[in-house]
């Protein structure tokens, strides 16, 4: 057990509330992206059944397994045949942005839940479910944020790669096309060599769970009042 806590970046005891909110935020994201595809005209996702909230169409096991040892991964990626668009470039644009845009919603939901348990006098109740309820909203905001911002990196195979990819002029696609599989490779440098992702991805995840989150907080209270 000693062993396992080691490789992990949450307590076992918390790991409940991670998987489930992992759950819901794979989930979320993968059938924003399918939907809206379908919406658009392009049924691929739909006829392979990624049209669903049902997280076995969308859990990717190495995906899933990294976001408890380093704390973010990915979910399988939505096919989406932009031939399918009317208008591809645009349309992909809206596909690619709803993915995390979804997790930025789930996120703003859970700070208002949390806000709406706080004005009511609930939030600090020291029972048992309160507790749970308390670690798993922490989970599900914290979660959702840093999966907001690591999916618009504009590095392949991530969301913010294929917007960058709709909106580049035809040229500079062709040369994105050729060079993919050195974005991919340095993604996967920033991922998993320590001194890198100190100076890259873990800044940035301090945004999203601290700044971002109070951004949020902010929006929040200003709305409810």
């Amino acid at each position: 057990m000693e062993f396992l806590q080691r490789i992990l970046v949450y307590p076992i005891d918390e790991l409940p509330f991670v998987f489930l909110s992992l759950v819901i935020a794979f989930s979320v994201h993968e059938f924003a992206h399918a939907y809206s595809a379908y919406l658009f005209g392009d049924h691929t996702a739909k006829n392979e059944g990624r049209v669903s909230l049902d997280p076995r169409r969308h859990l990717d096991v190495i995906g899933t397994i990294l976001i408890f040892i380093v704390g973010f991964g990915w979910a399988k990626p939505v096919p989406v045949n932009r031939n399918n668009f009317k208008n591809p470039r645009l349309m992909g644009i809206v596909v690619s942005v709803v993915g995390p845009l979804s997790n930025l919603l789930i996120a703003f939901i859970g700070v208002l839940i949390t806000y709406l348990l706080f004005k009511s006098g609930t939030y600090d109740s020291s029972s048992g479910i309160m507790a749970a309820i308390r670690m798993f909203l922490n989970h599900l905001v914290t979660l959702n944020a840093v999966l907001f911002v690591f999916n618009l990196l504009p590095l392949p195979p991530l969301d913010g790669y294929r917007i960058i990819e709709d909106l580049a002029p035809q040229r500079v696609r062709i040369k994105m096309h050729q060079n993919v599989q050195w974005g991919t490779l340095i993604f996967l440098f920033i991922v998993f060599i320590p001194p890198l992702y100190a100076k890259t991805l873990a800044p940035l995840f301090y945004f999203a769970k601290f700044d971002l989150v109070l951004w949020l907080a902010n929006i929040v209270q200003f709305i409810a009042g």
